[in-house]
């Protein structure tokens, strides 16, 4: 887990700093630029500051006036904010001062070279002709050009609305941002409230590091064949996703094609039977009918800015390789999908709303949708023109990080509209179905930091965890490596993979995703295991009580309902990932059984 730092600059008031200093802030600046309205002073008692790291920001000072404020104050850090000469900083290392140069971002990072060698960070500010900062911002995907080894901090008119857009900052040296401005009451006195609602509502952790790795699961585990298209997507996705082009064209197409926002929508019979606040996030309601197309046409924009003009795609329930087909028709580029022969006879809807999109379907005779991963990326490796469209948060990394990317439009959909109908960001529990586990992550994204949401991920049992047809991966699983990436997998004592087993096609996958393995293993989610019969009895009473007939993947999260001890005004938001018409067959081959067996 990353945790970005946080900078407060601008402190003057010896009263103010001491409140600020209780939030805990990485580092504390104070400014010895005396045309600043954030001018620390001629002088100020030392013991004022009681937490953080002390930065004292120069601008246009002599390095003897520099060094003496460092020895007099304790100074750890020394910001370099004027236009001083690579000698004057190269003289300042020399005397063993770690450096924060300042670099007014402009048309080029060229300028930074010179200055990595004698500078401890980097801090990106807005270009201006004032010194000591605008209290603008600056296109943030201008970093994306940044290639350096010096760690940097964003920094110019960051305030409360940025959160979200920090969280989607992906670069390896990016460590922290610089608050100032937005942030205060008058220069120089910051307003704590505002600040301590920052902290609640970012608390700066990405579950990711650098390597793909989420805590011990994930990473990079590919033959070297594949290498090549690995690392073409990991060196290009961040700044790519980061384009304000790309990002208009992604918003646009999630609102005009796929219909987002999707509602969320409050079940009064439901909450009646539970005593509690149930609402359904409808992902169902997508063009597509499923949580999957916020992926596809992210990633097919994605591959369309690499240069590819074929996408390739596995699917199980066939909801994936819908999307993938629909976006690939929309965008004029060819599509392969690939598909278990087993899934291909229970799914014949979607294989045949696949056709007529213009997809072709490769029949995968071992099986299942573990096979279809297989022989996918079999066909990635002959033909590296193409581009594999992943539709879970599994295989290696870059791509659970980017599903999980392009899935988070759920949870950040859910705490604003948690906000207008309860007053609130978040729930009290939250509930997603977990095969592979890209609606889970999604759902789960935006409250990962927050403990008061308690996160509940349902597995499927399906004929029990006693038996050998089930697809438990926490129940039944181990440590092992799955298509590319070190997670929790079912296999035997040789290494082998179980056939997993559930009346759900898009759950019954072997292993699920390394971030939802992370969760497992650090209990910050609950992995409850659904049976056949739970599911197919919870899909029924969601029909019969909210006139909704859910996918059978998402039925294993209404079945969770009843195992929870709900109490009066708790707020339950469940991710109906899917809706199914896909399933009427199941549904009705199931209930038929169902009944013979009673007569």
């Amino acid at each position: 887990m990353i945790t970005n730092k946080v900078k407060i600059c601008g402190m003057k008031h010896p009263q103010n700093i001491n409140s600020i200093s209780l939030l805990n802030p990485d580092f504390i600046g104070v400014i010895f630029y005396p045309y600043s309205p954030r001018f620390i002073g001629i002088s100020f008692p030392i013991e004022i500051f009681t937490t953080g790291k002390k930065v004292g920001v120069f601008v246009k000072n002599s390095i003897e006036n520099i060094l003496k404020k460092i020895q007099k104050y304790a100074i750890e850090f020394g910001q370099i904010h004027g236009d001083e000469s690579i000698e004057f900083c190269e003289e300042l290392y020399k005397n063993n001062v770690s450096i924060i140069k300042v670099i007014r971002v402009n048309e080029a990072f060229s300028v930074i070279q010179k200055y990595t060698n004698y500078s401890l960070y980097i801090l990106f500010d807005t270009h201006c002709k004032e010194f000591g900062g605008s209290g603008r911002k600056f296109s943030w995907e201008k970093i994306s050009e940044y290639a350096f080894d010096t760690k940097f901090l964003l920094s110019g008119g960051i305030g409360i609305k940025d959160v979200e857009s920090i969280k989607n900052v992906f670069h390896t040296k990016f460590f922290g941002i610089d608050l100032n401005s937005k942030f205060e009451i008058e220069p120089g006195n910051k307003n704590r409230d505002e600040l301590k609602r920052f902290y609640h509502k970012k608390k700066f952790m990405k579950f990711v590091d650098t390597k793909g790795f989420y805590g011990e699961f994930g990473g990079t585990f590919i033959p070297e064949m594949l290498w090549p298209n690995i690392k073409e997507l990991e060196n290009n996705y961040p700044k790519i996703i980061m384009e304000k082009k790309f990002q208009y064209t992604l918003q646009s197409l999630l609102k005009d094609f796929v219909g987002r926002p999707t509602p969320l929508f409050y079940c009064e019979e439901l909450s009646k039977k539970y005593e509690a606040k149930i609402y359904l996030k409808r992902e169902d309601l997508n063009h597509t009918g499923a949580h999957k197309i916020n992926n596809t046409v992210g990633q097919a924009l994605l591959a369309k800015k690499l240069g590819k003009k074929k996408i390739i795609a596995e699917t199980g329930a066939g909801q994936h390789g819908v999307a993938t087909a629909t976006v690939c028709a929309i965008l004029n580029m060819d599509c392969i999908v690939f598909m278990g022969d087993t899934d291909i006879q229970r799914q014949a809807i979607n294989v045949d709303r696949m056709k007529m999109l213009g997809a072709t379907i490769i029949p995968v005779k071992t099986g299942t949708l573990k096979d279809a991963v297989n022989e996918a990326l079999r066909y990635w490796i002959d033909n590296p023109e193409s581009y594999y469209l992943i539709g879970s948060v599994v295989g290696p990394h870059p791509y659970p990080h980017i599903v999980s990317f392009f899935q988070s439009i759920i949870s950040e959909e859910i705490q604003q509209q948690l906000k207008e109908k309860e007053g609130c960001e978040y729930p009290d529990y939250l509930i997603a179905s977990v095969g592979g586990g890209s609606n889970a992550a999604g759902a789960f994204y935006h409250f990962l930091d927050n403990l008061s949401v308690k996160l509940i991920a349902a597995e499927a049992a399906g004929l029990g965890l006693k038996t050998n047809k089930t697809a438990s991966s926490t129940f039944h699983g181990s440590k092992g490596v799955l298509h590319g990436s070190l997670t929790l997998l079912m296999q035997d004592e040789y290494g082998q993979i179980i056939e997993p087993y559930s009346i759900s096609a898009g759950l019954d996958y072997p292993g699920i995703g390394p971030m939802h393995s992370h969760l497992f293993y650090t209990n910050r989610a609950q992995f409850i295991s659904i049976t056949d019969d739970e599911a197919i009895q919870a899909g029924y009473e969601l029909s019969f009580l909210q006139g909704i007939i859910p996918a059978i993947e998402s039925a294993h999260s209404i079945a969770i309902l009843p195992k929870l001890n709900l109490k009066n005004n708790e707020v339950v938001v469940l991710n109906l990932s899917g809706r199914g018409e896909k399933d009427m067959d199941s549904y009705i081959n199931y209930m038929n059984l169902y009944h013979e067996h009673d007569r």
